[in-house]
């Protein structure tokens, strides 16, 4: 998934992107409310983690003003406000998710799955599609009872075509997935990446549409 992260704390910031690369996800790093508008209106996110209290204004702002103009992107906020009139403003004005700051970054990372899976349409994390038994919170996949080691650029590409079975996905979409706004991008990464797939899962696994992109292979 392509994450956008509005926080100011440069230290909480990192540990947070560092984690979510981590888990195989693309990090966009805003750390001022404007510059996080700039993000959305130039780049499609699969997740927003979204602070409170920002130098130059309140996230519920920020929020409210997503939703309004029918922007809907999963939002976790991430936030020291611990009152329950907060947490009640921050739903109510269309967050998905609050933690509370000091948190665990392993239960964000849970999170994260928890909200991604609820908005693909299938809250559970355990898939199967053909021979492949595919967890998607421990980000396993087992090919007839085998384990196969996907590199996180794998998973990232395996998991936007999983998301959306059927679905034709170009280059540049693909390409949007996998990458944030500063990171140089090969003229064949994709096809190689797709390679790479069908090898390790199977020649039938991605279908390729000449020209046009890519999308998840039938069972």
């Amino acid at each position: 998934m392509r994450i956008l992260l509005i926080e100011d704390d440069t230290v909480l910031g990192a540990a947070v992107r560092d984690q979510i690369t981590a888990d195989g996800h693309t990090a966009d790093w805003a750390t001022r409310l404007d510059s996080a508008g700039e993000a959305v209106r130039s780049a499609s996110f699969d997740l927003i983690l979204l602070d409170l209290m920002l130098p130059d204004g309140r996230g519920v702002g920020f929020l409210k003003a997503l939703r309004a103009r029918g922007d809907v992107s999963p939002v976790i906020i991430l936030t020291a406000l611990d009152q329950i009139s907060d947490r009640i403003d921050g739903l109510n004005a269309g967050a998905d998710d609050y933690l509370v700051k000091p948190f665990d970054l392993a239960e964000l990372s849970a999170r994260i799955g928890a909200v991604a899976r609820r908005y693909s349409g299938n809250p559970n994390p355990i898939l199967t599609h053909g021979p492949l038994d595919i967890d998607l919170a421990a980000r396993s996949i087992h090919r007839d009872g085998k384990p196969i080691q996907l590199t996180a650029r794998e998973w990232a590409l395996f998991e936007a075509l999983l998301a959306r079975p059927g679905q034709l996905l170009s280059k540049a979409q693909l390409e949007e997935k996998l990458y944030a706004f500063d990171a140089e991008v090969g003229s064949n990464t994709i096809e190689l990446h797709v390679s790479r797939l069908r090898k390790k899962l199977g020649s039938a696994i991605i279908e390729t549409e000449r020209g046009m992109g890519y999308r998840l292979g039938k069972p």
